[in-house]
């Protein structure tokens, strides 16, 4: 194989006329970061709502959270991205669906990725929210109710607090899980790192650049996340409770096996 590597590519004008590949490339790391913040935002809020339901003792609301956990669970990411771009604008009042697709460029294809990313690691992290709820002891909440706490505020001052402080190190790895799939974003046209990458070796030819300085990227990223993660994690700890180590990792290998 006869590859000219060029790493001086990266100067070149990409296809816009404005900015060079490198330009583009820092761009769409941008996009994905706010894509990935705003998403597992979104997924943190309601997770913890669905999670709570999946714990709680009414049965409507346990059956309610867990048809939502295996809906979006159980169907790939890639056919609910394209559910939310190309499907939900017709199923929509028209006039509504006429101004989603006609937002201008990237937000017509930003929010589509935003609710898909949202709602599909929803049911993951509603999962791992419920396991590290029953890795607390079961007298928590009944000590609660037994000092006049509602249910409600047995689950914000009491069981909540320790449940999140457990379950940092697998919310961590749902936080990483929605940066890398932020990338099937591209497929509904958001250039991305991955798409920018992608733009970058369909105009350039210059293919191993590309990738590797998205690689680049990706791994400067995740270990950002991964060391700041860690710091609250070590701030977190519940005084006199197992291992860090070893509270997280139960909380994700029961969430796995949900």
């Amino acid at each position: 194989m006869n590859y000219q590597w060029s790493w001086s590519s990266f100067n070149d004008l990409s296809p816009d006329g404005v900015h060079t590949y490198l330009q583009t490339l820092l761009i769409g790391a941008g996009w994905t970061i706010v894509l990935s913040v705003s998403a597992y935002v979104f997924a943190l809020l309601l997770g913890s709502v669905i999670g709570v339901m999946r714990t709680v003792e009414s049965k409507t609301a346990r059956a309610v959270s867990a048809t939502y956990v295996e809906l979006f669970r159980n169907i790939p990411l890639l056919v609910q991205m394209f559910l939310w771009y190309f499907v939900l604008p017709e199923l929509l009042p028209k006039a509504l669906g006429t101004a989603i697709k006609q937002m201008p460029q990237p937000w017509n294809q930003f929010f589509p990725a935003l609710l898909c990313l949202g709602f599909y690691e929803t049911a993951r992290v509603s999962e791992t929210l419920r396991s590290g709820i029953r890795s607390l002891r079961a007298g928590q909440r009944q000590a609660a109710l037994a000092l006049g706490l509602t249910g409600f505020q047995a689950y914000r001052f009491v069981i909540l607090p320790q449940a999140f402080r457990v379950v940092v190190p697998p919310l961590t790895s749902e936080f990483m899980s929605i940066l890398k799939g932020s990338s099937v974003a591209m497929t509904i046209g958001l250039l991305e790192l991955t798409g920018a990458a992608r733009s970058m070796q369909e105009f350039s030819f210059h293919i191993f650049e590309a990738f590797s300085a998205a690689t680049i990227i990706y791994f400067v990223i995740n270990t950002i996340i991964v060391y700041g993660l860690m710091f609250f994690e070590r701030r977190g700890t519940i005084p006199g409770s197992r291992s860090r180590a070893t509270a997280g990792e139960l909380a994700l290998a029961e969430a796995e096996q949900s």
